[in-house]
């Protein structure tokens, strides 16, 4: 146990070192020296760690008393995970992973230096995309083609950039053995737990229920708008024609807000938030020269996370804080686990926690929205949003599976097949002609197709779960919290199966699953359609 300590305390500071370095170059995209240290990181230490860590796998798998270790079942995620990485590992894809990663990062830089100009003042691309929510269709037709052209100026430099990643990482699943990146990828993100197959019964079940639903919430969006059809600048707007709510006017009230909420589910998580707050853990606003997207990011050894988001003061920027404080709140809960391997967990667990916070939390808003109207209409456009999640996630990871599946394809090739698979997943919600570009290189904006490929579906089967949650919430609130700490504490000393039990959930992805779940969604919003 003693020699386990140690490997954990070792590659715990190193995995802060690291995460520092990616902190500070996705806060500052322009800043040379952030720039350089975290390529110094991922070009000469980290192959490095990759060759050490395989050297401890390697002595791990080999030790006298792993039979006596593997019949203790807390430490099977911590064998099985030792086992993989040491099946995976190959000396030529140390340094392709490390080019890699570079060219990820690349994808970063293009996309933090989108912006466009509103008069005299320049707008990062999520301060531009608020102007979709307002009344004004005019005016949201011509923030939406601006958006576009902007995205579309570089369509280009980002298909070829994909097209260099899918070549590379093909080649890495080669050398390892595999006959494609997909195959490849299931392993080395450790799905112990589920298989490719479970995840094209996973869209089925989707496209099956979620997509009608999703249909559904579209009609009801025409009615509350007036409309026979929807553009796609007519799908951020409330759907009942009200303004845009604005839960907080600047960062500092994002925060304070955000504790006092979290207060209010249970003190312990504004305890966290305030710890962050302390330590300058928070970097919220949007601006130029800032990486797209939200994340909350562990720090090993201070035990203290990181959330970084890009904030225009709008209620997508409060879910999201929520969101990624479920993250932080993780964290601090999972400190207490000895080994760094239990609290680093798979995100099928990860995302149960942040997404669940959301809805956990939403008896709760009123402490952004103090306005009764504005507050039932921030609830209903984020059960919304959740439903019109699920088509789009599957969407993303269907997408991947076909890419992998043929590397060899052209970007012709890619767009429409994305485009085909989009008309399956999203069928009648929205009118794209001529808008066809738009929708060609719709899948450029989602970041996780070029930085971290096949991590994506993770957030439906968190979804759903979160949703089961909710449910649970709406019976007895008091034993669904308790069920959800227990479930956070226990890191990944159990199985993704395991932990959803603790929660009071089911880790299920079956048509009859989604069924009873989306008919509490369904009750649920044409309730407080009525209140």
């Amino acid at each position: 146990m003693r020699w386990l300590k140690d490997k954990s305390e070792l590659l715990s500071a190193v995995n802060e070192e690291g995460s520092w370095r990616y902190i500070r170059f996705t806060c500052h995209t322009d800043n040379n020296g952030y720039i350089t240290a975290f390529n110094n990181f991922i070009t000469e230490i980290e192959p490095e760690c990759e060759r050490f860590i395989n050297r401890l796998n390697n002595k791990f798998l080999k030790n006298q008393y792993l039979t006596e270790l593997k019949k203790n079942h807390r430490y099977i995620n911590l064998i099985r995970k030792a086992e993989m990485e040491a099946k995976l590992f190959r000396e030529e894809n140390v340094l392709l992973f490390t080019e890699i990663q570079k060219l990820e990062k690349e994808y970063n830089r293009i996309c933090g230096d989108m912006t466009i100009m509103d008069g005299e003042k320049e707008l990062t691309l999520q301060q531009a995309t608020n102007f979709l929510k307002k009344n004004d269709r005019a005016l949201r037709q011509n923030f939406y083609e601006r958006i576009s052209k902007r995205r579309l100026q570089d369509k280009d430099q980002l298909d070829e950039l994909f097209s260099k990643l899918i070549r590379m990482r093909h080649q890495m699943a080669l050398n390892a053995g595999y006959s494609n990146f997909r195959n490849f990828s299931f392993d080395l993100l450790e799905r112990f737990d589920y298989t490719i197959a479970d995840c094209h019964q996973f869209h089925n079940s989707i496209q099956r229920v979620m997509c009608p639903l999703n249909a559904w919430f579209a009609e009801k969006r025409k009615q509350g708008l007036k409309l026979t059809i929807l553009k796609p600048w007519d799908l951020l707007v409330d759907a009942r024609g009200m303004e845009p709510v604005i839960p907080f006017n600047n960062t500092n009230e994002l925060i304070e807000k955000s504790i006092n909420c979290f207060d209010a589910v249970n003190p312990y998580f504004a305890v966290c938030l305030n710890i962050m707050n302390e330590s300058k853990h928070l970097d919220l606003e949007s601006r130029k020269a800032k990486a797209p997207g939200g994340y909350n990011c562990p720090l090993d050894e201070t035990g203290i996370p990181f959330i970084f988001m890009n904030s225009a003061s709008s209620f997508r920027d409060m879910i999201t804080m929520l969101h990624e404080g479920g993250h932080a709140v993780h964290s601090f809960a999972m400190n207490e686990l000895e080994l760094r391997e239990f609290r680093h967990v798979p995100s099928e667990i990860a995302e149960l926690a942040s997404m669940g916070m959301e809805l956990l939390s939403m008896n709760q808003w009123n402490a952004f929205i103090q306005n009764s109207e504005q507050l039932r209409q921030a609830k209903l456009q984020h059960l919304e949003q959740i439903i019109s999640l699920f088509p789009w996630i599957s969407l993303v990871d269907k997408f991947q599976h076909w890419v992998y599946e043929n590397p060899f394809h052209s970007p012709k090739e890619r767009g429409e097949t994305w485009k085909k698979m989009f008309e399956i997943f999203h069928p009648d919600i929205a009118d794209w002609s001529g808008y066809e570009d738009d929708l060609t290189f719709m899948w450029q904006k989602q970041n996780h197709i070029f930085t971290s490929p096949f991590y994506y579906i993770e957030y439906a089967f968190a979804q759903l779960g979160a949703l089961a949650l909710w449910k649970n919430n709406c019976i007895n609130p008091n034993k669904t919290l308790q069920n959800y700490l227990d479930a956070l504490k226990l890191g990944f000393t159990k199985s993704i199966p395991e932990v959803y039990d603790t929660a009071g959930i089911k880790f299920d992805f079956t048509e009859k699953y989604l069924l009873d779940v989306c008919d509490f969604v369904k009750k649920e919003f044409n309730e407080l359609l009525k209140s």
